[in-house]
């Protein structure tokens, strides 16, 4: 085998790790030969070096003797420091001759290399699950265990590995060291910046080989392919409900336990993932970074937007197989399969009542507390739910987004214009005949109604159609006695 710089590479058999030169292959078979004699005292692990000992100590103690003069950050070791600098100077020394990107590590490198590759050689004995790099198998394995090495001296929670402690600190110290150079937005984490950049490029560069659609990070690929081969092996142990994604597990989990880690500073509401937090302060900021190329409307998460081109497009890729109708979201997909099982598993503490989705308990629970969080900045009012502030803003502004494809006529609420089509869709025969208190039959609107026009062909199809006389009682009976 060569290495990246072409030269030829020396395997170790115990390990099969490579190295360039014989000597430093010695050098590690020495390790495997004399053992692990270095021992932590706080957790156990051992180590074949002293100087290793040293550096993995700093993970309890906190200590960081490293700081970077640029920006004051420091770190646990001096190689941290060298390869942090490097985003200051843009210095990127490794090389991809594969598709020519660059990284300021060599393991970065190596592990990029792997994706190119496909090559996997850390593997999970407990499941079978292969990784490109040694540390993502550390941390793997830590699910199986449930090892939590790395905690928060602020809060006392406790972490799998280093990276997620660090960027939990952050969540406490609020810093921000990612900065987004098109838009000045800051974020804690540098993958999220990546993440947030491609939001500027459009860059969605992980393509579902199934369908075709593409992503801006790998994660969201993974968890989109499981819902074509209907894998979920994030199991909860509470309720046994399994999961695609272990973020989607994670979260989940509190609902059992009622933990909310993630609070509002502005208003003092809690939450229980960050990414509502976030979504909630652009309440009080007013932020909606989300604008729609279609009709210029903003939103304040990226999936409210995604929700809302579907009103454009037409499109609604949510079917339930029980009965056929369709859904522009997911959730609504499964509160609706919930109206067939008859499932409400969101019991109000309070009164007992049960609902078919969380929002609908939220929602309620305001009843009880009065609590009332969306402001009308215009005159002051103040609604328990969102909607509702939404469509009280319409009476200041005058908008009305809902429009009569048959006559024109423009609605401020979706519902008023429901009311509205039933007035097109009374059948002439009918009306001619029935009272004005017999209501209209509703026609099919755009194939997404579900209820069928029933035109008065005769007597006797109108006492046979059994559906159409339990739907319609009064227009039945109203035409039997014609």
């Amino acid at each position: 085998m060569r290495t990246l710089t072409g030269k030829k590479s020396q395997k170790c058999k115990v390990c099969g790790k490579d190295f360039i030169c014989i000597s430093t292959l010695i050098l590690h078979k020495k390790f495997h030969n004399r053992g692990k004699p270095y021992k932590c005292k706080e957790c156990g692990k051992a180590f074949s070096e002293a100087s290793s000992l040293t550096q993995h100590l700093r993970t309890h103690s906190g200590e960081r003797p490293y700081e970077c003069k640029e920006c004051g950050k420091a770190f646990s070791q001096s190689a941290h420091l060298t390869t942090h600098i490097r985003i200051h100077n843009g210095q990127r020394p490794y090389e991809c001759k594969e598709c020519g990107k660059a990284f300021s590590q060599v393991s970065s490198l190596t592990k990029h290399v792997r994706t190119h590759s496909g090559i996997r050689p850390y593997k999970c004995k407990e499941c079978g699950k292969a990784f490109r790099c040694s540390s993502h198998l550390t941390q793997h394995i830590r699910i199986h265990s449930g090892e939590r090495p790395y905690k928060c001296k602020e809060c006392g929670k406790a972490f799998r590995c280093s990276s997620h402690l660090t960027k939990h600190i952050r969540t406490h110290s609020g810093e921000k060291p990612y900065k987004c150079k098109e838009c000045g937005k800051a974020f804690s984490d540098s993958s999220v910046l990546t993440t947030h950049i491609r939001t500027h490029s459009g860059i969605r560069p992980y393509e579902c080989k199934q369908c075709g659609k593409t992503f801006c990070q790998a994660s969201q690929l993974s968890t989109h392919i499981r819902t074509h081969s209907g894998e979920r092996p994030y199991e909860c142990k509470e309720c046994g409900k399994a999961f695609s994604d272990s973020s989607a597990l994670t979260t989940h989990t509190r609902t059992h336990s009622g933990e909310k880690p993630y609070e509002c500073k502005e208003c003092g509401k809690a939450f229980s993932h960050s990414s509502a937090l976030t979504t909630h302060i652009r309440i009080h900021s007013g932020e909606r970074p989300y604008e729609c190329k279609e009709c210029g409307k903003a939103f304040s998460c990226s999936s409210h937007l995604t929700e809302h081109i579907r009103t454009h497009s037409g499109e609604r890729p949510y079917e339930c197989k029980e009965c056929g109708k369709v859904f522009r979201q997911s959730a609504n997909l499964t509160s609706h399969l919930r109206t067939h099982r008859g499932e409400r598993p969101y019991a109000c503490k309070e009164c007992g009542k049960a609902f078919g989705s969380s929002s609908h308990l939220t929602r309620h629970r305001r009843t009880h507390s009065g609590e009332k969080p969306y402001k009308c900045k215009e005159c002051g009012k103040a609604f328990s739910d969102s909607s509702a502030l939404t469509k009280h803003i319409r009476t200041h502004s005058g908008v009305r987004p809902y429009e009569c494809k048959q006559c024109g006529k423009t609605f401020s609420q979706a519902s008023h214009l429901t009311s509205h089509l039933r007035t097109h869709s009374r059948d002439p025969v009918l009306c001619q005949n029935l009272p004005s208190s017999v209501p209209p039959v509703p026609r099919i609107q755009d194939g997404i109604s579900a209820a069928q026009l029933c035109p008065m062909v005769g007597q006797s199809v109108w006492k046979s159609a059994r559906p159409h006389r339990e739907r319609f009682p009064l227009a039945v009976a109203a035409h039997n006695r014609l």
